[in-house]
């Protein structure tokens, strides 16, 4: 019995030392961090810092300027916030970005920047992230473009008048097609009805161009000081071409020299400096088009595709025998919209048929009838008629005067957006600053 109790001592002291060892380890581990709450979430130390590291990164790979530390943080910090109020509305409104959604976007931007696979994730390591972390990133940056789509696309509309007024006004400054690379700073003002607060965003965007022109890089200046919602992009706003510039600075851009600070420049959102990064040529839009007619014999429940094979080679020999094919379309084709008219699917584009029609099209003589095949709507005849090159600048205009116009009021109605939820939202910070609501 003295035995058995020694050992009982023994065991509990042991496992004193071990829990004593194990809080003095915890205690030596730093828990992680909350900087912020948002809502029903939380922005943690370590996810600003590995945000920071990949700004730095990219700005650094941009030759842009950093900010001080305190500033850059700041404006990280900020964006983070706006960024976990957008996805938790994403989550409310139950958006998911699938695996292989995920997958097809990480490939895509891979290739486009000419990179394997093996050659991103060691970029990715050089700019200080792991592919875990990178996934996550452009997972997030999906679902803020649809949460933002579905939240502010439905405000903006665009009329066949504001197109045509939009295509006339281009038309007056003669455009040249040109397209311009373009960096944008703006100092907001929320509300201009406050004189004291117009005049210190004026003061402020006045000063940020005699800094610029004093020789301050504009795309570090818009880092630090623009309230856009790209200025940790370096204010970039990427291409535009010349009928798609903003309507504030349409008139400006085309005679404005590279890099240099545009004056200060006022709208309903506050001040504005704009400066043309690039610029490269436009010019006519020539395109082949391709006048089609064709046969389809469908494969059904009660027809075989070997059915339909054979069916659509009987056709085929009888057109060969002088048989007419507008006749025979109208009587045998399964497609009822083109059947009724004779088969004629008018003037055709690349990029607008299936690839074996497609192919089929453009291996086709004019006037020489297609050797049978299948698509995945069944199995075709084609003849092309006629082949032409139509310049199809004013349908491009027209397609892009629309687009910019939208771009326009999304970009206006985007920030007005940012800012309802952000004053809707409940964030409290867990700095030096205090609480912020």
């Amino acid at each position: 019995m003295k035995v058995n109790m020694r050992n009982c001592v023994q065991t509990v002291m042991v496992m004193m030392v071990m829990l004593l060892a194990l809080s003095a380890q915890a205690a030596r581990q730093p828990l992680e961090r909350v900087i912020a709450i948002v809502d029903d979430g939380v922005i943690l130390q370590t996810e600003l810092e590995a945000r920071i590291r990949t700004i730095t990164s990219r700005l650094m790979a941009q030759g842009t300027a950093l900010p001080p530390r305190a500033v850059l943080e700041q404006r990280v910090l900020d964006q983070m916030i706006t960024d976990t109020i957008q996805l938790q509305l994403a989550e409310r409104m139950g958006m998911r970005v699938s695996d292989n959604e995920l997958n097809e976007t990480i490939r895509s931007i891979a290739s486009s920047n000419n990179l394997t696979m093996a050659q991103f994730e060691q970029q990715l390591t050089a700019e200080g992230l792991t592919y875990a972390e990178a996934r996550e990133q452009i997972r997030q940056e999906m679902l803020l473009g649809r949460v933002q789509q579905r939240s502010v696309g439905n405000r903006v509309r665009v009329t066949d008048r504001e197109v045509e007024t939009y295509l006339a006004a281009e038309a007056s400054r003669g455009g040249t097609g040109a397209e311009y690379q373009l960096a944008h700073i703006l100092v907001a003002v929320d509300n201009f009805n406050d004189q004291d607060e117009v005049a210190r965003a004026q003061a402020k965007a006045e000063r940020l161009l005699a800094e610029i022109r004093g020789g301050k890089d504009f795309r570090a200046v818009a880092v630090a000081e623009s309230d856009a919602s790209n200025a940790l992009e370096g204010g970039v706003m990427g291409w535009r071409p010349e009928n798609q510039l903003p309507s504030l600075v349409a008139d400006i851009v085309p005679s404005l020299p590279l890099q240099a600070p545009s004056e200060v420049l006022r709208s309903g959102s506050g001040f504005h400096l704009i400066t043309v990064l690039e610029k490269r040529g436009g010019g006519e839009q020539l395109i082949e088009q391709h006048k089609v007619r064709h046969i389809l014999i469908k494969p059904s429940a009660t027809i075989s595709n070997a059915d339909a094979e054979r069916r659509i080679r009987e056709v085929h020999q009888q057109i060969q025998n002088g048989a007419d094919f507008g006749e025979l379309a109208r009587e045998l084709s399964d497609d009822p919209v083109s059947g009724s008219a004779g088969g004629d699917l008018g003037w055709v584009s690349r990029g607008q048929m299936v690839p074996e029609f497609e192919q089929a099209m453009l291996e086709a003589r004019v006037g020489e009838l297609s050797q049978p095949f299948r698509s995945q709507f069944g199995w075709h005849i084609l003849l092309v008629d006629e082949r032409r090159q139509k310049d199809i600048s004013d349908e491009i205009q027209a397609n892009q005067a629309r687009q910019a116009i939208y771009m326009r009021k999304f970009d206006v109605e985007l920030q007005a957006w940012l800012r309802e939820i952000r004053d809707e939202a409940f964030v409290e910070l867990k700095t030096e600053q205090g609480n912020d609501r």
